[in-house]
């Protein structure tokens, strides 16, 4: 992980695909722990420190994740997050095009705990909840796309399983339909920025992430950097 964004109240860092951000069946350390420990030696912390884990990427999503440094914000966050009052963006590669450049998708998922999996469908069904997002085809590389994806709703797994349904399942996501699994068992999958009000200082907060250090990742990226105005 790399730490993006600091102070007192919060703590914004760039996980790689590697990395859980809270302890699971595995036994792996988690992401939180590993925060807790920079805050202990970074301020020399005496006694236990507090982190709060406000909202949680994938294990093979790679990008930003938001924690609390205090109760207060703790609180506050996750109000923002329940209330859609967080703007997070993610980048998504596909080996499919989608059928537009740019558009709304709306589904309704029904989530298998057994399988630790979601299922897309057209209308509503018993047990589902309405999934939103939009999107936008970025760039195009010989045979993959980059997709700017923007959630409207928070549901599990929901990009992965919405983007699937219209026959674009996300770079090496064999649960939801890619052909070959990526050689570091990531997806491409990476929570690009996120933007919003400080819950203590009020000011407007925006963070980047960078792209994991991939040779196709990185193309999308510069591509992107050389069309901006």
């Amino acid at each position: 992980m790399t730490v993006v964004y600091e102070d007192n109240h919060l703590i914004v860092v760039n996980k790689t695909a590697s990395e859980i951000v809270q302890g699971d069946k595995t036994g792996d350390e988690p992401l939180s722990e590993v925060v807790k420990r920079h805050i202990k030696e970074a301020y020399a912390k005496p006694g236990a420190v507090f982190l709060g884990v406000v909202h949680r990427l994938d294990r093979p999503v790679s990008g930003l994740v938001v924690f609390a440094r205090t109760s207060k914000a703790l609180t506050r966050l996750n109000e923002m997050f329940r209330e859609g009052d967080v703007r997070k963006t993610y980048w998504a590669i596909t080996r499919h095009c989608p059928p537009c450049g740019e558009a709304d998708l709306t589904h309704w998922l029904v989530r298998n705990e057994k399988q630790n999996k979601s299922y897309a469908y057209d209308r509503e069904v018993p047990g589902a909840k309405k999934a939103m997002l939009h999107y936008k085809v970025l760039a195009r590389s010989d045979n993959y796309y980059l997709l700017e994806v923007n959630l409207m709703t928070g549901r599990h797994h929901q990009i992965r399983c919405q983007l699937a349904k219209i026959g674009c399942p996300i770079k090496g996501d064999l649960k939801y339909g890619a052909q070959r699994s990526n050689v570091d068992g990531s997806i491409g999958l990476h929570a690009r920025s996120i933007a919003f009000v400080h819950p203590v200082s009020k000011k407007p907060i925006s963070i980047e992430a960078s792209v994991p250090n991939d040779k196709l990742w990185k193309a999308f990226e510069n591509e992107c950097r050389s069309v901006l105005p």
